[in-house]
């Protein structure tokens, strides 16, 4: 078996499409610009070019850009301040704060300044605790996406067996709480997890976010599987340049899956395609519309 590859690039392509035509209605119709404002602190490379990409694609859909930039030694009580001010902004629809933040700054307590209906990243507690009890809330860009391209891939998940390897708050949890909304049976493993490879060999769904490289061989998939590869890992090839592999193998896993995500090109679009659907449904939520069909969880 050769599996169907799920084109991420170009399913992200059709998201931000469909964001476009219904931000147009909504300028039309309503007047409404959606606004999404993203938080840089600091000079992280890997950092200035995610925004940089957020901001051309943001602006690409219709919608209203804003970025600041902050200096890295930018103390707690100013960033609080840009997010109060940024909260009570009515052209504000959604608010992202890049992570990681410099170490002298607390996550936890900046994510969750954030208002939760602005808080287009679905990390504030409110948004976890909604999520995880089933009701109306802001979703991770990344679970989201891999919701996304399983139900499109699959229709109904109803029934399925899921694994999801990996159990961090911001993909594997929220992913996990996503495919039990779907009436999926779903197991959270880990690196702990006893029999890791039996219990996967199980699942019709992988979703593998554990953050090793290619840690996933082929004989773990059950024939036919489908496989959604989030990690991200840049490797050294043995002739010293490097390449950019996922959290499963590949080649190995193709063979058995019946469909899986390549990397690159796979989740990563549609991580921003998504926090734009959310930028979206935040827009609607705020001013009594109906929000987006097929863009949200």
């Amino acid at each position: 078996m050769t599996a169907q590859v799920i084109d991420g690039k170009a399913f992200a392509a059709e998201v931000r499409g469909k964001v476009a035509e219904h931000v147009a209605r909504l300028k039309e119709k309503h007047d409404l610009v959606p606004g999404l404002a993203v938080v840089l602190v600091g000079e992280d490379p890997a950092s200035q070019v995610y925004v940089r990409s957020k901001g051309k694609q943001t602006t690409e859909v219709g919608m209203k850009s804003v970025e600041h930039k902050l200096d890295a030694d930018t103390s707690e009580a100013d960033l609080l301040a840009l997010i109060d001010q940024l909260n009570n902004d009515d052209s504000i629809n959604g608010i992202l704060v890049q992570l990681p933040l410099p170490k002298h700054l607390d996550e936890d307590l900046v994510i969750n300044s954030i208002d939760p209906a602005k808080d287009v990243d679905g990390f504030h507690i409110s948004n976890v605790g909604l999520l995880g009890t089933g009701q109306k809330s802001m979703v991770p860009c990344t679970p989201l996406g891999c919701l996304m391209m399983l139900r499109e891939h699959h229709g109904s998940l109803s029934g399925m067996n899921a694994v999801v390897i990996g159990r961090s708050n911001i993909v594997g949890k929220p992913m996990a709480q996503l495919l039990l909304g779907d009436s999926c049976t779903v197991t959270i493993a880990h690196s702990r997890t006893k029999d890791l490879a039996e219990v996967v060999r199980r699942a019709d769904i992988v979703v593998a976010a554990v953050g090793r490289p290619e840690m996933v061989p082929g004989d773990w998939i059950k024939e036919g599987a489908t496989v959604i590869d989030v990690g991200i890992n840049r490797i050294e090839k043995d002739d010293g340049k490097t390449k950019l592999v996922g959290d499963v193998d590949y080649a190995s896993c193709a063979e058995r899956a019946g469909a899986i995500t390549p990397v690159p090109g796979g989740v990563g679009p549609m991580t921003i395609a998504c926090l734009l659907a959310n930028t979206l449904t935040a827009t609607c939520r705020a001013n009594g519309l109906e929000e987006p069909k097929g863009l949200t969880a």
